[in-house]
């Protein structure tokens, strides 16, 4: 009977450690977007400044939620259509072959249009050195 306890205390120990170890993969969201960088350089004239030009590939209903970038962006829109929101904006969407500006440090949300197609935006930014790429707001 001891045995048998501690065959099963053993057995239903290793399931709660397995469990807790694979939770996480099995709930995780995919990225909604993933960032080719095409070119990065400094601005010349410019200390401290520095020119970007970045694909951005939403997966199939990927949404950024409200962030800014270091710098003014120009945006292309590739492939697919993208939903760009604005603070103090009604959302616009960009199809293929369209463009957009958004101003230094614009708040602003972006979303893939379709639940089943990707989105491919070429991006043009000039920022600030150092910083990153986005950073989220509330």
């Amino acid at each position: 009977m001891r045995r048998m306890t501690l065959v099963l205390t053993s057995a239903l120990a290793s399931g709660v450690a397995a469990g807790a170890m694979w939770a996480p993969a099995l709930t995780a969201q995919p990225a909604p977007l993933t960032r080719t960088i095409l070119q990065q350089k400094d601005l010349e004239g410019a200390d401290g400044r520095e020119v970007m030009m970045y694909r951005a590939d939403f997966v199939p209903g990927g949404a950024l939620g409200r962030h800014f970038h270091p710098g003014p962006e120009l945006l292309y829109i590739l492939e697919g259509a993208l939903i760009l929101e604005t603070d103090g904006h009604p959302p616009v969407t960009l199809k293929a072959g369209d463009s957009a500006h958004l101003p230094f440090k614009h708040i602003h949300k972006a979303r893939n249009a379709s639940s089943t197609e990707p989105a491919k935006v070429l991006v043009f930014l000039v920022g600030e050195k150092g910083q990153p790429i986005i950073t989220l707001v509330q």
